[in-house]
């Protein structure tokens, strides 16, 4: 199976090194020196890894045959991709890889079903599941153990308790009632404008 590890970004001084933007919990094991990484165009690899570091916190990765700015420029946004076993788990006890978060069911701890995630966004602060719901519009839920209570792969499904305003309804509810007291604010303003 093929699993994106990380995405190249800007060219990093003159000596062919690139920013990449990571999109693997594992990537001392996906991106480390001599990985022969597939890549999205195809054409663009495959790509060896020479060496890579940490700089300013950001890692920095120079692939083998890449030896100036305008070659590792030329790589920018490129996809890259590791070849993973489908069985294989991660090491830690509650990670997962995308592949198999995909297409699970969302419920709430109450059982309202809510969606299926179609896609697994990794952002610098935390990971976020896409969900796809019924009528075809996306909510964003934080991939964080205060919301998300469960993941459950034998029932493909992940139980989430969301804080209220994350899920639409919830927010609509929220809204509704605010809109009712702020008409009831008004109507008081109103009379004691007309006391005086």
């Amino acid at each position: 199976m093929q699993l994106v590890v990380a995405r190249i970004g800007r060219a990093h001084g003159i000596k062919g090194e690139v920013t990449v933007e990571v999109r693997t919990d594992e990537p001392e094991l996906r991106l480390a020196p001599g990985a022969v990484l597939a890549t999205d165009p195809a054409a663009a690899g495959p790509l060896t890894i020479e060496t890579g570091r940490v700089h300013s916190g950001r890692l920095l990765l120079r692939f083998e045959g890449v030896r100036d700015r305008n070659g590792a420029e030329a790589l920018r946004n490129t996809l890259l991709i590791a070849d993973v076993d489908p069985e294989e788990l991660p090491e830690g006890e509650d990670e997962y890889y995308d592949h198999q978060l995909m297409d699970l069911d969302v419920v709430t701890t109450e059982g309202v079903e809510i969606g299926r995630i179609t896609e697994i966004s990794h952002l610098p602060s935390q990971d976020l599941f896409v969900v796809e719901r019924p009528d075809g519009s996306e909510v964003y839920v934080p991939f964080v153990e205060e919301i998300v209570t469960e993941i459950d792969l034998e029932e493909q499904r992940a139980v989430i308790d969301p804080p209220p305003g994350l899920i639409d309804d919830r927010a609509e509810t929220a809204s509704s009632r605010d809109s009712s007291e702020n008409s009831e604010n008004s109507e008081d303003s109103e009379n004691s404008e007309d006391e005086a």
